[in-house]
């Protein structure tokens, strides 16, 4: 199962973007989507996984979750858009990620790529830095990773572009 990690486009999706997500098998977007025609975009590529952020309208917090909560190939899998680091996480999720770890932790937000095993609690954390052309990051990445039986057999950071 090839799956590609995107957060952060702010309403722009390119066709580098584009041509990288189509080899994958599903989409995980950890929120600020930016618009509802940017989401159907994503669908019509493969199956969407996807949380809203805090810049995502209405139509788009109730189409999808703030949270997402899952099981593939084995790993459990929380994704939400503001949820921090190791060492450092959001005060929303701070309690239930000690109560309930998941196997991967995915969140965005910040637009700072950061792949970080979170020993204490025996997770992988992945923010997929941005892949729109707003804020703070000065290049454009998305997480591509192969989950089989229970196993990270492949994960690469593709770099698209400078902002």
């Amino acid at each position: 199962m090839k799956i590609g990690i995107i957060s952060d486009t702010h309403n722009y999706l390119c066709e580098i973007t584009k041509k990288h997500l189509k080899e994958c098998d599903e989409i995980w977007h950890a929120g600020d989507i930016g618009s509802i025609e940017l989401f159907d975009e994503l669908e019509k590529i493969t199956k969407v996984r996807a949380v809203y952020g805090n810049i995502d309208s209405n139509e788009l917090r109730i189409t999808i979750p703030e949270h997402q909560r899952f099981t593939i190939e084995g790993f459990s899998v929380w994704m939400t858009h503001i949820g921090g680091y190791p060492g450092k996480y959001d005060r929303r999720i701070i309690n239930e990620i000690k109560i309930n770890p998941p196997d991967i932790f995915i969140s965005g937000h910040s637009h700072i790529l950061k792949i970080i095993p979170d020993n204490k609690l025996n997770l992988l954390h992945i923010n997929p830095g941005a892949v729109g052309r707003s804020g703070l990051h000065k290049v454009r990445t998305i997480v591509i990773m192969e989950l089989k039986n229970k196993k990270i057999n492949d994960m690469k950071v593709v770099e698209l572009s400078r902002r």
